[in-house]
């Protein structure tokens, strides 16, 4: 029953910024549905950049905002669960360091991981909440880091920490963007002087390794952090960069290598393989939150990779989502070359380790196929309202893996 092209990436895509210049506005463009394939223009950065235009928009946060404000749920629910998390407290002091290790000797990432969730709370807060005490703890967060980082280093996971923080930083500049005590050109600066250079080699180098070594999750987070630096910096050479890598980049993080295999299960539903699906339910969900994130900071932007390559991401979660909740899924026997010198590993089976892990990842996609979209995403759904309200970093434990994704979906997406 199983449809699997490991060989044939369909590249036929729908570009949205294409669709609405041509049929004037999102509805229209919608309207097309799943099937369409019209010719377009290259996609590009866009001429003039959206702010906040990251993973939030100016239309999610007044939505929340005013739900909040009236009380109604479940946008006062995942506003609840934002406001009781320590680092969402105005009283956060950072402890910014000159230079950040990850893996090795003198590890010290958790200091940039936890900063980066209080200021995304806190930013968080004050654009809902509209408390100033609030924007001052974030732009204080902010400032700090940026006038006092100068390197991120440790073993090859010093990789993972630029791709990880790169984007989630970004993500809490662009929130307060435009705030009077926050040095927009300073914390631009340090983006692009310690971050941006250690994404750039791990996607042209992957560490001198064969280019199938690293998992999926390594390109994913470099490429979403030159993605939200060529937002926050008005690139568009490092935007575009991004976008092309997300599309036909060679290692395992852009969209046809990540999803692999396809399929159709016995209801109709299609389903992708996840490239880390053999390894582990805790990275293969955590690259739901990671391209996710892709997506829609290129969504904010008029760009949709949601859709891409015949909605190959959806496919994907589909698949993720169903084997977390329980259910079989096909599984392809999945070879790859590892090391310097390609040696060659398979895994025949899907992995149960971290089955049913909850992380904050489900609503992003769940708001988008089906409230924008309006798809069926029986899976995809039953997994975000398992989890909600969504809350982000510091409510799934205390170790890096709670700290992957920003999360509070709930209070952000729901529609």
């Amino acid at each position: 029953m199983s449809r699997t092209s490991p060989h044939h990436y369909d590249t036929h895509h729908v570009s949205r910024r294409g669709l609405l210049k041509s049929v004037g506005g999102l509805t229209a463009a919608l309207t097309l549905g799943a099937s369409a394939t019209a010719a377009t223009t290259a996609d590009a950065a866009p001429a003039t950049f959206s702010h906040p235009g990251m993973l939030h928009n100016a239309g999610d946060i007044n939505r929340a905002k005013v739900r909040v404000a009236a009380g109604t749920d479940p946008w006062l629910s995942g506003w609840n669960k934002l406001t009781a998390n320590s680092h969402s407290q105005s009283s956060w002091t950072p402890r910014a360091t000159a230079t950040i290790i990850r893996g090795g000797t003198g590890e010290n990432y958790s200091l940039l991981y936890n900063d980066i969730a209080a200021a995304y709370q806190n930013a968080l807060r004050w654009r809902v909440g509209g408390t100033e005490a609030n924007a001052q703890c974030a732009a204080g967060i902010l400032n700090a880091w940026a006038t006092t980082l100068t390197s991120v280093t440790g073993n090859a996971d010093r990789f993972l920490a630029a791709g990880l923080y790169g984007w989630q930083f970004a993500n809490a500049a662009e929130l307060m963007r435009g705030y009077d005590g926050f040095d927009l050109s300073a914390f631009q600066e340090m983006m692009v002087n310690v971050f941006y250079p250690l994404n750039n080699s791990f996607l042209t180098n992957h560490n001198d390794a064969c280019i199938t070594n690293y998992w999926a999750n390594w390109d994913l987070c470099n490429t979403a952090s030159i993605l939200a630096i060529g937002i926050l910096n008005e690139d568009a050479a490092k935007y575009d960069q991004a976008v092309a890598y997300a599309k036909s980049g060679a290692g395992n993080g852009s969209i046809a290598h990540a999803v692999p295999y396809l399929y159709t299960d016995a209801d109709g539903y299609d389903l992708g393989q996840w490239q880390e699906s053999g390894r582990d339910q805790g990275h293969t969900v955590m690259g739901m939150g990671q391209m996710g994130a892709i997506c829609e900071m290129a969504w904010n932007q008029g760009d949709d990779l949601y859709s891409y390559d015949s909605k190959r991401f959806l496919k994907a979660a589909q698949y993720v989502a169903t084997y977390n909740l329980g259910n079989d899924v096909p599984f392809t026997t999945y070879t790859w070359g590892s090391g310097q010198n390609c040696a060659q590993n398979s895994q025949s089976v899907i992995s149960a380790s971290s089955r049913g892990q909850v992380r904050p990842v489900w609503a992003m996609l769940h708001y988008h196929y089906n409230r924008r979209l309006s798809l069926d995403d029986k899976y995809v759904s039953q997994m975000c309202f398992s989890a909600a309200p969504e809350g982000g970093g510091g409510d799934y434990g205390s170790t890096s893996g709670g700290y992957d994704q920003l999360g509070f979906g709930t209070l952000m997406y729901a529609k």
